[in-house]
């Protein structure tokens, strides 16, 4: 199976392919995930409230969007136009027939060189995706290719490990989609670690590791900005 068939897969399996009355929904749910639609609420707000803050047109790219929720709600953002992208067409599907804007649109295409011939964007999301590619340095660069000048990259929703970590996480992984049957899985999946952003522009906006989010807040996600 190739990748799109693999994750599918790995949806059903874990029991994450919504109807479209849940997806109109989310991120609040009654659901088996709750906790983590609390974490992945949270920090939807936090971009969304970051990049309405900026008040001027923003042409907005979703790299993974899965079934286009978040897009949705940054299209609620006044004055912007959102893309989502994914390579998963059950999904893809999906969203265009649950979420109907004139300002948002759904593309189903890998991200790669000719996704984009000419089309540049204000900002760039990855919002837990980041870990279906291989190399971190390899997509901000192509990313980076399409953003206009004075654009950003936000990276949220992605786990980021020490050296160490990755290969106990890369260990659990393979436990893990071999458990549900699908270990090819493990192979799509990559854990990536903070120091692979070195050489870019960027700012850490949240740290799952600061001592207030540890007390309060314990979200285990940080969000990353990378700017051009």
């Amino acid at each position: 199976m190739d990748f799109e068939d693999l994750y599918i897969a790995v949806r059903q399996q874990e029991k994450r392919i919504y109807t479209d009355e849940q997806l109109q929904l989310l991120p609040d749910i009654d659901h088996i995930y709750y906790d983590e639609w609390k974490i992945r609420k949270r920090s939807s707000e936090r971009l969304r409230a970051y990049l309405a803050k900026k008040q001027r047109f923003l042409k907005i790219l979703e790299v993974g969007c899965g079934n286009g929720w978040l897009s949705a709600k940054l299209s609620n953002i006044p004055n912007t136009r959102v893309t989502g992208l994914d390579i998963n067409q059950l999904e893809i599907e999906q969203a265009n027939r649950v979420f109907k804007k004139d300002n948002l649109e759904f593309i189903y295409d890998s991200f790669n060189d000719n996704t984009f011939d000419s089309e540049k964007f204000d900002v760039i999301v990855f919002a837990a995706s980041l870990q279906y590619f291989p190399s971190v340095i390899n997509v901000l660069k192509l990313a980076l290719t399409i953003l206009r000048a004075g654009g950003e990259i936000h990276i949220i929703d992605t786990p980021f490990y020490t050296p160490d970590e990755a290969e106990k996480a890369d260990e659990r992984s393979h436990r893990y989609y071999a458990a549900l049957g699908i270990p090819e899985m493990a192979e799509h999946y990559f854990h990536h670690s903070i120091s692979e952003f070195w050489g870019f522009k960027y700012d850490i906006l949240f740290d799952p590791t600061s001592m207030f989010n540890r007390l309060f807040k314990k979200d285990p996600f940080y969000w990353v900005s990378i700017r051009k």
